[in-house]
């Protein structure tokens, strides 16, 4: 098994470090086991000194305590903060059914009870943070997760904002979703911001497509200004007039949550949220990590050797086809993808390069890893791809590509050449060889990695699915 092509097992604290979850400009957020309890986390990973570089340690201090403190069953969970020399671990809940923006990749538009649902969700979310004088400011659908059980959780609060009175003056957010007085130069309520932010993630739930949306910005301004946008057909009458309601312009004659929740539309089906709320949440790991506390500094092991094991092969191959990963509707697309290759590592990092660098790509290669970064300017600024080659087997490979900058739907048109470009390494998954390929797998699952510590490979799992 050649060793560059596997992964190192990297321990921090009690946590066992495993793949990349996703990845910004200033984190990377990646799945790992408590080695102790056995459950699964995501830790987010931030370097400590670029924050430092760009000032940004007083909003990272925020959006960690602010995360710490919201204690609800539709808010992403935070567990604790830990900090190296030179990096600071967010230990988070792990979701696995991925973002609600998948869903509407994957499905299209939803039907109206189920966006009703989700809708329902993200209000009571919504409704607990504000009760904290927390607002979000950045919600959309990229930042509502899904359970394995569908449940909805509110993530990312890196842009929130906590208020004890007055108003908030700091223009942000995505602009699609942002609303009329967030756009200008006057202070803004966070709560009837949010509220606009949820009118439009139920209008992209139940339309599949956005209610605002110009190719330029300036266009895009006057539109959500002026409120311009037109309910599709299938819309019931009910979900028209609360639209109406929420996507108001006028922040003071907008419907509040409190109405909303009175909404025979909303009330349809409704489940009140219960949980037991915490009397004492301590920030004393918070101030530790950003005091730089030595007492509480954890180090990085790095460990013996891992390559994929069977769950994680199963979970990422979705039939080791590239065209299942990119299911477009109404303008979505998924935003990573992975293939199976029975190629050399090292051939499949010279393809990738060889075809990248053609359509204006710069390419940066690390071990098994590469990143792809546009050298063009986009509407979301340059398009990054990162790549990463697994090792699953002595002639079986798993490469995985994920957008982590730039337009999706520009992510798109890079992915039609590009994946062209790839068809002489991709393991072809048609009708006729499926069956050959799980034998092949078969064979060859004696040397995969079980996981959970239990005795269940890849053939077990292979033999249940068929």
């Amino acid at each position: 098994m050649s060793s560059g092509a596997v992964k190192k097992r990297i321990r921090v604290g009690k946590y066992e470090i495993g793949k990349t979850l996703g990845e910004g400009s200033f984190a990377k957020v990646k799945f790992a086991r408590n080695l102790v309890t056995g459950d699964h986390v995501a830790i987010k990973i931030i370097d400590r000194d670029r924050i430092l570089k760009h000032k940004m340690v007083e909003q990272m201090k925020r959006e960690i305590s602010t995360m710490k403190l919201i204690k609800h069953p539709n808010v992403l969970n935070l567990f604790e903060v830990m900090a190296s020399k030179t990096k600071i671990y967010v230990v988070l809940e792990y979701v696995d059914g991925g973002e609600l923006f998948d869903q509407i990749a994957k499905h299209g538009r939803l039907q109206e009870d189920e966006a009703r649902r989700y809708f329902q969700q993200l209000i009571n979310a919504v409704d607990y943070c504000h009760s904290r004088g927390v607002y979000h400011r950045d919600l959309k659908p990229e930042n509502l997760l899904l359970d394995s059980y569908g449940v909805l959780k509110v993530s990312d609060f890196g842009l929130s904002q906590q208020v004890e009175n007055g108003m908030l003056h700091t223009a942000c957010g995505t602009p699609n979703y942002v609303a009329p007085e967030v756009l200008t130069a006057k202070g803004y309520n966070g709560a009837a911001s949010d509220i606009w932010s949820c009118g439009v993630i139920l209008f992209v739930l139940m339309a599949g497509y956005l209610p605002f949306d110009e190719a330029n910005l300036i266009g895009l301004y006057r539109k959500i200004e002026k409120a311009d946008y037109r309910c599709p057909p299938w819309f019931s009458s009910s979900v028209v007039k609360l639209l109406a309601r929420i996507l108001d312009p006028n922040p003071l004659t907008r419907i509040t949550i409190s109405e909303i929740l009175e909404n025979d539309w909303f009330m349809k089906g409704y489940k009140p949220p219960h949980f037991e709320q915490d009397e004492d949440v301590s920030l004393d790991d918070v101030d530790a990590v950003f005091n730089e506390s030595k007492e509480h500094l954890v180090t990085e092991k790095k460990e013996r050797p891992e390559s994929m094991n069977a769950f994680e092969l199963i979970s990422r191959s979705q039939g080791f086809s590239l065209e299942t990963m990119f299911e477009k509707h109404k303008g979505y697309v998924k935003r990573e993808t992975s293939f199976a290759s029975k190629s050399p590592a090292n051939e499949i990092m010279s393809k990738i390069e060889e075809t990248a660098k053609p359509m204006g790509f710069n390419v940066h290669k690390r071990n098994y890893k590469m990143k792809l970064q546009g050298d063009k300017t986009g509407r979301k600024g340059h398009l990054a791809v990162a790549t990463e080659v697994f090792e699953v087997a002595p002639s079986l490979h798993m490469v995985e590509l994920r957008k982590t900058g730039g337009d999706t739907l520009e992510f798109h048109n890079f992915y039609k050449s590009f994946s062209s470009g790839l068809k002489d390494i991709v393991w072809s998954t048609g009708s006729n060889t499926n069956d050959n390929n799980i034998n092949i797998l078969k064979k060859q699952s004696v040397r995969f990695a079980t996981f959970h510590n239990k005795e269940s490979s890849l053939s077990k799992i292979l033999a249940i699915l068929t």
